[in-house]
């Protein structure tokens, strides 16, 4: 029997044998987790079965790399994969996970809720808990804060995490609440913002989170930057990242000179209204943007050149205000309608 297939998308591996990562097309089933140049490729570059499989995450190996989770094979092989963000990686941790405990006990996998009480500190599920903290009415607020000639958007100070988690009953007292707080910060869910934050995080101190006012953090899924007193048209570009961002992941995109495709991460933010693109292997700074205010989102069946590229399905297309024409390719239907309906929505609404 064909093992059940349990997730497929788009994750940043590091190549085994050099050191460059590179976007490849990854394929879960029950037993095994296959890697694919391109998702259109019929052979894998490689597999690794999960059986006597190891998973680490969140994965330190690499400081300027967040979102890393390792498999480590039965030869002690390791195998790092980059998620583009929070909740993609938790999602395909758990699955992970599940596959690799159902597989030692000799059960099939199922899926089941991960709801577990939150009160217990041992079984406290963070990514739950970093949710809650999101939560736009009762979270952690995120503001607008001053320090050392720098002005850091939607952060907050660490002092202000230690008293939401005691206030909301997550913590019993201070201790407790430096532990839920280091683990969400060793968890990738929260990042060090300023210098002093930085250090902590960066010193060999297990509980490295500060609970002070001059500390400041964010959410690793939050429109977060910082900007120095600078000219008003490095502010004017900054305004691009001042919303929320409202969907995130990776869609393959035409080049707009070369007519290639390649595997980008986006960030899809609201008022203003901005999809801006990455390359998914790099850092922070993005290739490029597109103002969606008055843009025309479609579903489109062909795009010129792209079967030569070995690109068919799931094709749309923005055009924005000015004319110009961005076209992409989902994973699926489903993803798909996901994307058009969003942008559509943050094309009408947003600035």
């Amino acid at each position: 029997m064909e093992p059940q297939q349990i997730r497929e998308g788009y994750l940043v591996k590091k190549g085994t044998v050099l050191n460059s990562w590179k976007a490849v097309w990854v394929v879960l089933s029950e037993d095994g987790l296959e890697f694919y140049k391109k998702k259109t490729d019929s052979s894998p570059k490689g597999m690794i079965p999960l059986k006597t499989a190891t998973l680490t995450s969140p994965c330190q190996d690499f400081n300027k790399r967040t979102l890393v989770f390792k498999i480590t094979s039965e030869k002690k092989q390791d195998h790092f994969f980059q998620a583009s963000h929070v909740e993609e990686r938790e999602l395909w941790v758990k699955d992970i996970k599940r596959a690799i405990t159902c597989l030692q006990g000799g059960k099939k996998f199922a899926r089941r809720s991960t709801r577990r009480s939150i009160r217990l500190p041992d079984q406290v599920n963070l990514a739950e808990l970093y949710t809650l903290m999101r939560d736009q009415d009762d979270g952690v607020r995120e503001l607008k804060l001053e320090q050392e000639h720098r002005v850091f958007n939607h952060c907050f100070t660490g002092a202000t995490v230690i008293e939401w988690l005691i206030s909301k009953n997550k913590a019993r007292n201070r201790p407790e609440a430096h532990m839920l707080a280091a683990g969400l910060m060793n968890e990738g869910f929260l990042q060090p913002a300023s210098d002093q934050s930085k250090e902590a995080a960066e010193s060999e101190e297990q509980t490295a989170f500060l609970d002070k006012t001059e500390a400041l953090y964010y959410f690793a899924d939050s429109g977060f930057f910082c900007e120095g007193y600078s000219s008003d048209e490095d502010v004017l570009l900054k305004e691009e990242f001042r919303g929320n961002i409202v969907k995130q992941g990776c869609l393959l995109k035409q080049g707009h000179r070369r007519k290639n495709w390649k595997v980008r991460k986006f960030i899809l933010r609201d008022d203003p209204a901005y999809m801006h693109y990455y390359d998914p292997t790099k850092g922070d700074d993005p290739l490029g943007s597109i103002h969606l205010r008055g843009s025309v989102i479609t579903a489109v069946e062909f795009v010129p050149d792209a079967k030569k590229y070995d690109v068919d399905g799931n094709l749309f297309e923005i055009i924005t205000s000015e004319e110009t024409h961005y076209f992409f390719q989902a994973a699926t239907a489903e993803e798909r309608k996901d994307w058009i309906k969003a942008i559509q929505a943050v094309s009408k609404s947003g600035k």
